[in-house]
């Protein structure tokens, strides 16, 4: 399933001919691999919604996402927007081309390319659809990649979206909403990006953004491993290790309130 160098390179040359033309197609609220584009701003957005009283989230995963896309309806997005047959009929080739495992060759008659450079910009032209039915429906949402969050004021709305939402997304696009993961929830239960939510304490009440308890547990847990005596390297490049992976972090939820988390 991985790409080679040849098709990689023709993979990226698409990408870079073909993402202007979508960008001026997409919507302002979709932030995963785009150009300009970050985690930090989807989550600084999402904030604003919290802040602006719409604390009901509805909260959709969608299943298996880049191994069920239909690629018919792909197409037709991708058709919609590039009107050249034989850029069309390229990238029908890319999603046409099955994998190789064992020695073993498998079709591929849905999904995107797995690895490949066209993989993520193609799972925002199929995605941009549910962008384009959300902002007719007049919702406040943010998505990156497949993650998609939608806000609402009261629990009786977010039940509703969450019901109409799905009904579209498996009866228009044709991909299943895991009924297992996707739920109704308030802020603080939403693991987003890696980041929680909170409200501050005091008079302001406003909701602010955290590295997500499960997110400090996974560093501590890489941090034990990088100090673990048992590890042959030398004490240079533990050092070099650990503070490479700790400024990672930090930069990562650099827009988060972690003066408490790092001291614990």
């Amino acid at each position: 399933g991985i790409p080679t160098v040849l098709d990689r390179t023709l993979q990226q040359s698409i990408v870079q001919i073909l993402t202007p033309v979508f960008e001026a197609e997409f919507q302002e609220h979709s932030y995963g691999f785009r150009p300009g584009r970050s985690c930090e701003q989807a989550v600084r957005r999402l904030m604003e919604y919290l802040n602006e009283g719409y604390e009901w989230i509805v909260d959709i995963d969608l299943e298996k996402f880049f191994d069920n896309v239909p690629q018919d309806k792909l197409m037709s997005s991708v058709g919609r927007v590039i009107r050249d047959p034989d850029t069309e009929s390229l990238i029908r080739k890319y999603l046409k081309s099955g994998v190789m495992e064992n020695g073993m060759y498998s079709a591929t008659e849905s999904g995107t390319p797995q690895g490949g450079n066209l993989s993520p910009l193609l799972s925002n032209v199929m995605l941009n659809e549910l962008d384009k039915e959300l902002v007719r429906r007049g919702h406040r949402y943010v998505r990156y990649a497949d993650d998609c969050v939608i806000c609402v004021r009261s629990e009786a709305s977010a039940k509703r979206v969450m019901a109409s939402v799905t009904r579209w997304i498996e009866h228009t696009l044709c991909l299943k909403v895991n009924a297992t993961k996707s739920r109704v929830c308030r802020p603080t239960k939403l693991k987003y990006l890696g980041f929680g939510f909170y409200k501050s304490p005091g008079d302001s009440g406003r909701w602010t953004a955290r590295p997500h308890e499960s997110s400090v547990a996974r560093l501590t847990r890489k941090l034990k491993h990088l100090c673990k005596r048992s590890w042959s390297i030398t004490m240079d490049d533990r050092i070099k290790l650990i503070n490479s992976t700790t400024r990672g972090w930090i930069n990562y939820f650099s827009i988060a309130a972690m003066k408490v988390k790092m001291e614990k």
